[in-house]
């Protein structure tokens, strides 16, 4: 179904931007071996508890979220993505922009590369002005 991964996480945050419910589970692999983290949220496990999870924030309306500074690591069978989210959302004072550090994992199987784990913590306003390259000669 999505012959890159980059198209499969374009997918994603469609989905995100729709409230799509379908459209988010046809990214997600049918494995049982899925994992989704959300921000200050619990662990869901497996493909139903995937779908739960959307389902459930899905029903407060769509999550205007866009991918921005994405550092995609891809090798034959599974592609990394860690980026940063950004997710608009209404305040009393207008829009606001909220950062999260997310980690996106695909595979690729049968149906071309389908998500596996998806992983968001919150991050500083400032976040995208942190991201520096480690220069080759730091140890830790």
């Amino acid at each position: 179904m999505f012959p890159t991964p980059e198209e499969a996480e374009y997918a994603f945050y469609e989905a995100m931007r729709q409230g799509d419910i379908a459209l988010m589970m046809r990214v997600w692999s049918d494995d049982e071996d899925v994992a989704c983290i959300h921000p200050g949220g619990l662990r869901t496990l497996g493909p139903r508890a995937v779908r739960e999870g959307w389902e459930h924030i899905f029903a407060n309306g769509q999550v205007a979220a866009f991918p921005a500074q994405v550092k995609a690591m891809t090798g034959v069978m599974s592609a990394i993505h860690v980026l940063i989210e950004q997710i608009t959302v209404d305040t009393p004072r207008g829009k606001d922009t909220l950062n999260f550090y997310t980690t996106n994992i695909y595979q690729k199987g049968p149906e071309g590369w389908r998500m596996i784990v998806h992983h968001a913590s919150a991050a500083p306003r400032e976040a995208e002005l942190f991201d520096r390259p480690d220069p080759a000669r730091t140890l830790h």
